[in-house]
């Protein structure tokens, strides 16, 4: 989906009042205050608030989507599919720390379905992306065997979460680069065929 300028206006300024007010600050007039617009300009470009929410959500999934492309034309060892894959995930949560807020706040859309199934969708491709690439690091006998696939993706994935989303809790204390950098090569460590 193309957004005109004013609707990314309108979802960048959304993200940025999500991470510092929450998801109950991210009113219609909130925002319309914090462009300075009124608020039926804002309804001129997305219907409702849940529209805007799904549009930052379909955002996510086009990245997800091109790091997933990206992933299965990569011909590399899968240990460096994923290090390539988590070090671009660190460096958007660093460079853009808001979106941490948007991402992982699954647990605020469980009460609004078309939203809670947007994060169940984007949750399912990351999942099938590392678990192929890990699932095809077994085949070329790269990745460590004795843990099935799915598992070792859950691990991985669930270790990058629980890191992102204690950086986000402590108000981005600390450098989460230099911190993903040792989480991923410890994950390596833990994938790697011995």
């Amino acid at each position: 989906m193309v957004l005109t300028e004013r609707q990314t206006e309108i979802i960048d300024k959304s993200i940025e009042i999500i991470g510092t007010k929450g998801i109950q600050g991210l009113t219609i007039k909130n925002l319309s205050k914090e462009i300075g617009i009124s608020e039926p300009a804002i309804y001129r470009h997305f219907e409702s608030k849940t529209a805007i929410l799904i549009s930052i959500l379909d955002n996510f999934k086009e990245m997800a989507t091109f790091m997933g492309d990206m992933m299965e034309e990569n011909q590399g060892p899968a240990v460096d599919k994923i290090e390539f894959m988590f070090s671009r995930i660190i460096d958007i949560f660093s460079q853009t720390p808001y979106f941490i807020s948007v991402v992982f706040s699954e647990e605020i859309f469980r009460n609004e379905a078309v939203l809670k199934n947007k994060i169940v969708e984007i949750m399912d491709f990351n999942e099938k992306t590392v678990e192929g690439i890990i699932t095809a690091g077994q085949e070329r006998n790269e990745i460590r065997t004795d843990i099935d696939g799915n598992t070792l993706a859950l691990i991985v994935m669930g270790s990058l979460r629980f890191r992102v989303k204690q950086w986000d809790l402590k108000d981005y204390h600390g450098n989460m680069v230099k911190e993903g950098g040792e989480l991923i090569n410890n994950l390596k460590l833990i994938l790697a065929k011995n």
